[in-house]
């Protein structure tokens, strides 16, 4: 791994332990949580919806698809 990756990781690493990085999350958690989509007026609306919920599932999965990620190319160099 070069240093430049190494770094990218290690500064993703520190932002995970960050209590700001933990409330993000916990908001971002309540914001997901809070949809309802069984009063949607129509498809359109449906559809927003589904796109918001996959950007923040997306966010939700960061932490582990980055430490993944990591251990993955750490495996492969040994």
């Amino acid at each position: 791994m070069t240093p430049d990756i190494e770094s990218y990781y290690e500064t993703y690493f520190d932002l995970f332990l960050t209590d700001g990085w933990k409330q993000f999350i916990e908001d971002i958690q309540e914001n997901a949580s809070s949809f309802n989509i069984r009063h949607v007026e129509n498809e359109g609306s449906l559809k927003f919806i589904q796109g918001q919920l996959t950007v923040m599932d997306t966010i939700l999965n960061w932490q582990v698809a980055i430490e993944a990620t990591y251990k993955e190319i750490k495996e492969e160099r040994e």
